[in-house]
């Protein structure tokens, strides 16, 4: 493992790493905005499950490959996109729904959020190459059981992701309860985080491939 000073540059990096926006962030925040903070729980807990399937890939040597496969990062890239893609427009025709502004409960299915969250990070291969290039630079060179190490720092950089996430999810639904003209504007905000999503899968489709 790294020495204290490493691996508290890991943790604050880890933490303004999942700061950033991007589509992790914008489902969590949209499905707290819609059916108030219990959904954004959820919706952060599918991510959170996602990240595990590409720590878990990453140690066993899958992100080597999409990293240095130029077919392999093709194929899961292209899956990626069109999941991506395929949400951004159920978004943008979504009928309007009305908010949770009292805060109570709220009739939604709590599975399908979940599911849909954990199979928006494992389809982005973007989240596996990000593993594979960010954790190995806090692994020492001669670090004889690299693996568990990566796997370790993996974990606890996705443990270290639950804060920001149900932060993101409790801000969210704090905003959906007190501000009324985001109730108003809710089928707007649909159709404003379906475009983003669909931005984010072209972005995605058109990012060019690793150098084998």
């Amino acid at each position: 493992m790294p020495d204290l000073p490493q691996f508290l540059l890991f943790i604050a990096a880890g933490w303004l790493l999942n700061l950033t926006p991007g589509p992790d962030v914008l489902y969590i925040v949209t499905n707290a905005l819609r059916s108030g903070v219990r959904a954004g729980v959820v919706a952060g807990f599918g991510i959170f499950s996602g990240c595990f399937v590409h720590v878990a890939a990453a140690a066993v040597g899958l992100s080597a490959l999409l990293a240095t496969s130029a077919t392999a990062f093709t194929v899961l890239k292209w899956i990626g996109a069109a999941y991506l893609l395929w949400m951004g427009v159920r978004l943008l025709f979504a009928k309007a729904s009305p908010l949770n502004l009292e805060g109570g409960a709220v009739d939604v299915n709590l599975w399908g959020v979940y599911r849909r969250g954990f199979l928006t990070n494992v389809l982005n291969p973007k989240v596996a190459l990000f593993f594979l290039a960010f954790v190995p630079q806090f692994i020492a060179p001669d670090e004889d059981n690299k693996a568990w190490v990566f796997l370790a720092l993996g974990v606890i950089f996705n443990v270290n992701a639950i804060p920001i996430n149900m932060a993101y999810a409790w801000l969210a639904a704090w905003a959906a309860r007190r501000v009324h003209t985001v109730q108003r504007a809710m089928h707007w905000m649909d159709r404003a985080a379906g475009a983003l999503f669909v931005g984010f899968g072209l972005r995605l489709a058109m990012s060019n491939n690793p150098t084998p």
